[in-house]
């Protein structure tokens, strides 16, 4: 697979090899012991083990259910699709402006034939990308209040300007989106304000102005496409994300690890006084700018990628799966590409990013409080229900069976990708009732001594051992727990092998 060529990969070979070269047993425990320092997770411990790598190990003992961690995301994104049915924070990835926002605002785009799974989800989004969308609060207007002018029975409003798709008029969709309208009992459901992005690209909202600011410093100010941003080309900006919404959101990813690199560069070189800015210290700011990434572990995209079943020329596959990394990154070189942090575009860097995240990330996943609410008011007493009813029902409907959808992404954890792999491992990745943003929850799944490494398992555990083994090969090893050994020495005695 050497037929694509990138010019920084000859240029800046040493400095590449540099940035990929894994990193000690001691500037791992270093590193991880600062950042359980610093989240205060002080019942765990990051080291090697001679066996697997790193691994993270109890510092304390745990019960069966309890929290063995709470671990924020290092880059994390929402899945394209997923933009239609929830309205997130950019940053923590928690619902944000109000239920009647939640549910108008994914009715209003079905009306105008934005759906999740078409084609033109993104320019839908685009296109529609307006304050009725999105939430900024509107005064109070009674007399426009759809619901009021019908009795309080939307069962009873015209269909005369509805949409085929929803059902509902207009008029009442931008009710509930610019607050004129309040459905009852939303008011147990609060969710916090939806703040505009900084930079004014109309993209991204968040839940608060820490939130804000915290994704515009690590990230978001190079890639924001509003008229504060600081990349190069907005235009650039658009057709890199346009490529990666119509191919792997991965890219996304790896963009946010690359200007998360690059901002904390900058931010250590300003640190720095001026007459100390030479070759050789900002090389060596680079290499602790990097550092957050260095400490995942990597393949290249091209090489770890599960190949998919119906592919039956295997070396021409993970060619094509090369050139669409090298796409990508040429359009991002383009929109936020300096000299000065010139390695960080190298493909086999790029590479290695994307295959730290096919082989590290976790499911972002954040229970959405539409389904809560409805479902508190399907739990109402009568008559209290029927009247809540006449309100919400004619909505529930309209929503149909996607009315409980879920935030749904992808991110990079820094602790629990270090947890290594076990069939019957004594964690899980659970999100609790209350966990209600994208951080990764790790729960007890038994009692966990002190000292004992902390496992969870990277698979479906009910699969039989040889369909176990067959998923962990992406992995790029074959499990040797107690499980596997146990079903391993049984299926040998009764003459099979996995």
């Amino acid at each position: 697979m050497d037929t694509v060529i990138c010019p920084i990969d000859v240029k800046c070979g040493d400095q590449v090899s540099a940035l990929l070269r894994p990193p000690s047993s001691q500037q791992v425990q270093d590193y991880f012991d600062e950042l359980l320092s610093t989240r205060q997770c002080h019942g765990l411990k990051v080291g090697h083990n001679g066996v697997h790598g790193k691994g993270v190990y109890a510092g304390m003992d745990f019960e069966e259910g309890e929290i063995v961690l709470r671990d924020q995301m290092l880059v994390g994104v929402q899945h394209l699709s997923n933009k239609i049915d929830c309205l997130v924070c950019g940053f923590c990835f928690q619902f944000i402006g109000s239920i009647e926002l939640q549910i108008g605002r994914k009715l209003y785009l079905q009306s105008l034939g934005v759906s999740s799974t078409s084609d033109e989800c993104m320019k839908g989004m685009m296109a529609h990308n307006s304050k009725a969308c999105y939430g900024t609060s509107l005064s109070s207007n009674a007399d426009a209040d759809p619901y009021k002018a019908n009795g309080g029975d939307f069962g009873a409003c015209s269909s005369g300007s509805s949409s085929d798709t929803v059902g509902l008029p207009k008029e009442l969709l931008e009710s509930l989106m610019n607050g004129r309208l309040t459905l009852p009992h939303s008011d147990k459901f609060p969710l916090p304000e939806a703040i505009s992005c900084p930079g004014g690209c109309g993209e991204v909202y968040y839940c608060s102005m820490l939130c804000s600011e915290a994704d515009w410093a690590s990230s978001h100010s190079l890639l924001c496409t509003g008229k504060r941003s600081e990349s190069l080309s907005k235009d650039a900006l658009l057709r890199f994300t346009q490529h990666a919404n119509e191919t792997n959101d991965i890219f996304l990813l790896a963009a946010k690890a690359i200007a998360f690199t690059i901002l904390r560069y900058k931010k250590l070189k300003a640190a720095c006084p001026k007459e100390t800015h030479n070759g050789s210290v900002a090389w060596g700011l680079l290499l602790e700018a990097w550092k957050p990434i260095h400490m995942g572990y990597k393949k290249t995209w091209w090489d770890c990628i599960s190949l998919p079943d119906d592919v039956s020329d295997e070396t021409a596959f993970r060619m094509e799966v090369k050139e669409l990394a090298f796409t990508s990154l040429q359009l991002l070189k383009e929109a936020i590409y300096d000299k000065e942090y010139e390695p960080l575009f190298s493909l086999e860097i790029y590479g290695n990013i994307i295959g730290m995240f096919e082989l590290n990330n976790l499911d972002l996943v954040v229970a959405s409080p539409v389904e809560d609410y409805f479902l508190y008011i399907d739990d109402l007493p009568n008559p209290e229900k029927n009247q809540a009813e006449r309100i919400t029902q004619p909505l529930l409907d309209a929503l149909g069976d996607e009315y409980s959808a879920c935030c749904q992404g992808t991110g990079f954890y820094p602790i629990q990708s270090c947890m290594n792999h076990s069939c019957c491992p004594n964690s899980r990745a659970f999100k609790r009732d209350e966990d209600r943003d994208g951080q990764a929850t790790i729960l007890a799944a038994r009692a966990i001594s002190k000292g004992e490494e902390i496992t969870i398992s990277y698979i479906e555990e009910e699969l039989p051992l040889a369909e176990r083994w067959a998923s962990l090969a992406d992995y790029g090893f074959t499990c040797r727990c107690s499980r596997c050994l146990e079903e391993g020495e049984e299926e040998e005695g009764g003459g099979e092998t996995p």
